[in-house]
């Protein structure tokens, strides 16, 4: 009895000796947007971080039964505060850090010597360059970048044989980049865009959409399908049903492809869409996931590795056996030459999941994972070799 007494003693000293603090930083950094017609949409003031506070209860719970603490801590920068001061303090919370910020912004964190030895992981935005020219070996990306998003449509319309495409572009910067991925991935897919309109209405379509949106796409022609470069989601929710031509509406509105939505239920999918609702009392959207993923990511490689040192975690997620199951389907891993999280990409609307990218017959020597996005042939990022 004793003896028994004195091996549970000496396993539970010798767990707690081996408990693993595993401190992770939120930081979100706000930026200002332009007045747009419709408040249906309103941004949640928690977006993003409602998704690695889920994701950290998954890591709790794994956690608790291998010595592992796990602790959060949110940073916001608002508009007006400086977001390098702000991302200085996530810095010195965490090893890891979940960021929510514009390009710019993430760029110039990444490059704050507070960040030399860091792993920041890329949850709010797709810019291309941060995957290419701009690409920082501290950075990794679990929210898909644009030209995953525009290929996943780009094989639908290959599937569909939907060859006869126009696009309207709304005036933002978001909106011209949307677009402009969207006419490269059509030329990757062999297709090419019949015409192409730019959105320039002031006036409010919630009145005059109905006159207005016809004549604005008569000129158009017939067509196969309609491409929206609207990723504000102002004026794109006014176009459908109001064209000259009945045809299909892609892209931001109608169907899109995205990281994440409500009608994602598919391998298991649903469960992790009621934990989450139940929690924070709304859906799961991309930036929730991405931010889900990286604190997911970092739970895994711990566990696996059994170690919190930055080095030892950045290896194993760019290694060949890192596997996270993101609940797409497939096993997501990370590209070794730019950061990318490899990831299904949902095509949806809002009641229905139509298909999920890559879409069969889009073959790949690697994996049909990377016919979305720029692959290890066309990366122009350097910073990974």
């Amino acid at each position: 009895m004793r003896l028994s007494w004195l091996c549970l003693a000496l396993a539970l000293w010798s767990g707690a000796s081996a408990a693993q603090d595993v401190p992770v930083a939120w930081l979100n950094v706000e930026r200002e947007l332009p007045p747009t017609l419709s408040n249906l949409d309103p941004i949640p003031e928690d977006l993003g971080a409602a998704g690695a506070l889920t994701a950290l209860n998954d890591n709790k719970t794994t956690g608790k039964f291998l010595g592992q603490k796990w602790s959060l801590t949110e940073h916001t920068a608002y508009l007006g505060d400086d977001p390098l001061e702000i991302a200085r303090n996530a810095l010195a919370d965490a090893p890891f850090v979940i960021v929510n910020a514009p390009a710019e912004t993430l760029l110039a964190i990444a490059d704050l010597p507070e960040a030399k030895d860091k792993l920041i992981f890329n949850a709010g935005t797709g810019a291309s360059d941060l995957r290419g020219d701009n690409c920082r070996a501290n950075v990794l990306h679990t929210l898909p970048s644009t030209a995953m998003r525009t290929d996943a449509l780009a094989q639908m319309f290959v599937k569909k044989r939907w060859t006869d495409l126009v696009m309207i572009a709304g005036g933002h910067e978001d909106d011209q980049t949307y677009a402009a991925a969207m006419e490269k991935s059509l030329a990757k897919f062999g297709l090419t865009l019949k015409a192409r309109k730019e959105w320039r209405f002031d006036a409010d379509m919630r009145r005059n959409a109905a006159q207005e949106v016809p004549l604005f796409t008569q000129d158009f022609g017939d067509y196969d399908a309609l491409i929206i470069a609207d990723e504000l989601h102002d004026f794109g929710r006014y176009v459908l049903y109001n064209t000259w031509e009945p045809r299909p509406v892609v892209g931001s509105e109608g169907l899109q492809a995205a990281a994440w939505g409500a009608v994602v239920e598919q391998w298991g999918a649903a469960q992790l869409q009621s934990r989450f609702e139940e929690a924070h009392e709304r859906d799961m959207r991309p930036k929730d996931y991405a931010a889900w993923a990286a604190m997911r990511s970092v739970g895994e490689a711990v566990t696996r590795t059994k170690s919190a040192d930055v080095a030892v975690i950045q290896k194993y997620l760019l290694g060949d056996t890192f596997e996270l199951a993101g609940f797409k389907g497939r096993p997501l891993t990370y590209r070794t030459w730019n950061g990318q999280l490899r990831q299904p990409i949902p095509l949806m609307h809002p009641r229905a999941l139509v298909a999920n990218a890559p879409l069969e017959g889009f073959l790949h020597q690697r994996t049909e994972l990377d016919t979305l996005g720029v692959d290890a042939a066309e990366t122009t990022c350097t910073a990974f070799n």
